[in-house]
């Protein structure tokens, strides 16, 4: 029996996760001036669209979405919170290591939900 082997549509995902990205970089600064702190939105939004317009597994993808979803954490966070002695996007990368360490963990956490849910929606058939 012949498995029916789905290509994984990369422009379409990568589509998805631009404007997914972008829905969650505004989700977030909405959601803090609600007095919370929701830094894997914008990652993880980006992952959940990606995955699913991609259609099909794709390893190589779903790297790179965990790539883009870092950066953009990296991004959004330094929107919200630049340091006070440089307010750079430079001195913020080369310095990260002294934000919170709470960022620190919703940024990797945020990585790996991107990463994972950017993989794809590809079930095993079943035998019936």
């Amino acid at each position: 029996m012949s498995e029916l082997v789905r290509k994984p549509r990369i422009a379409l995902g990568l589509i998805a996760a631009a404007i997914a990205g972008c829905v969650g970089y505004f989700a977030f600064f909405w959601i803090t001036s609600q007095g919370f702190y929701a830094l894997i939105l914008p990652p993880a939004l980006l992952g959940l669209a990606a995955g699913y317009a991609v259609g099909a597994r794709s390893q190589p993808f779903a790297i790179a979405c965990g790539a883009a979803g870092l950066a953009l954490g990296v991004f959004t966070e330094w929107k919200f919170a630049p340091f006070k002695a440089d307010p750079s996007f430079v001195y913020f990368v080369t310095h990260i290591q002294e934000t919170r360490q709470l960022t620190q963990i919703l940024l990797a956490v945020g990585t790996v939900i991107c990463y994972r849910m950017a993989l794809g929606m590809d079930q095993r058939p079943t035998n019936s």
